[in-house]
């Protein structure tokens, strides 16, 4: 088990050394959950009162606390403490499972399939004609991979992911478990006769950037035509739908839960709350944000804040909000 002073963590983080310990730094955890030989982190002034009886060694504080460590405890003092955590989650992050083979004999690898240099393809994956894998792609077992999809370098895809025909994914990417990439769109309109359905054939494809992130039993649909695109460096939460020729920009954050129609337009930075849904055809430009549950029916301009089901001006909604409670309590 890796084991750190607080001095060596320091010089990782690169904040105030308050206080000392002599205490060796295990991992970290929540304050009033961590033993002697873990640090915690306290960001507000909320968790200050936790401090005393905390069994701690140690924590990350933002520099406008000002409280004492007590003995034999110490404080790092940071600008940001969840930058400063993440640094020291990554410090003590076990290792990712390792492959006893580079390509497991029970993958299924099409004759013209091209594999970079350092892929490993874990057992039962498939992947299909014309597919071509960059450098140092991990497919975790159970992957499948259809026909003429490309993959970018360092790229990881977690098991039971399905990544359809004809998708373009970038490099350092990150799909978790049971991700959906390039399934059909949502398309159907009611029979001449007025008598059942008639589908819409989608034939577009996905295209994903670099360093795009997608959590657990996410889907990304594949267009109509032309492309549903994710921007570089997007982060989408597990369990969020994003439908058939909808384009992300770049750094787009997607909380779980939430949901984009078809032909949503997002622009760079934008970040959806946790249950929000996007109306078809909508666009909410750049560095704007959704509320968590909120429904969007229409445009939002950039940088605005939106709330509320239908979402609006958030300053507005919540005036509403206690308009309503006061007028229920009269």
């Amino acid at each position: 088990m890796a084991s750190y002073t607080i001095s060596e963590i320091n010089t990782l983080l690169k904040g105030e050394l308050i206080g000392a310990t002599s205490q060796k730094i295990e991992g970290p955890e929540e304050i009033q959950k961590a033993n002697s030989n873990q640090i915690t982190f306290i960001g507000s002034n909320k968790y200050v009162k936790f401090w005393q009886d905390s069994k701690a060694c140690a924590a990350l504080i933002n520099y406008d606390l000002n409280i004492a460590p007590g003995d034999n405890r110490a404080f790092l003092k940071v600008k940001n403490v969840d930058l400063a955590m993440a640094k020291i989650l990554e410090l003590f992050n076990p290792k990712a499972p390792a492959f006893d083979t580079d390509i497991h004999p029970t993958a299924v690898i099409h004759e013209t399939a091209k594999i970079g240099a350092g892929c490993k393809i874990g057992p039962n994956c498939y992947v299909g004609k014309h597919v071509e894998l960059g450098s140092e792609v991990l497919l975790y077992p159970n992957v499948c991979v259809f026909d003429e999809t490309s993959i970018g370098n360092n790229t990881i895809v977690w098991s039971g992911t399905v990544i359809r025909e004809r998708c373009i994914i970038g490099s350092h990417c990150i799909f978790h478990t049971n991700v959906s990439i390039g399934a059909d769109g949502f398309g159907y309109r009611p029979n001449e006769d007025g008598k059942g359905l008639v589908k819409i054939p989608q034939i577009g494809n996905v295209i994903i950037g670099n360093h795009v992130e997608i959590g657990a039993n996410s889907c990304v649909d594949r267009a109509k035509f032309s492309a549903t695109i994710i921007g570089d460096g997007c982060k989408i939460d597990n369990l969020v739908q994003i439908a058939h020729n909808s384009i992300m920009g770049r750094s787009c954050i997607m909380a779980g839960h939430s949901g984009l129609a078809g032909s949503v337009t997002l622009g760079d930075g934008v970040i959806i709350g946790g249950s929000a849904s996007i109306k078809d055809h909508t666009t909410i430009h750049s560095g704007a944000k959704v509320g968590a549950g909120s429904g969007v029916m229409n445009d939002v301009e950039a940088g605005k804040t939106v709330l509320g089901y239908p979402a609006q001006d958030a300053r507005n909604m919540l005036k509403q909000w206690v308009a309503v409670r006061r007028f229920m309590k009269n």
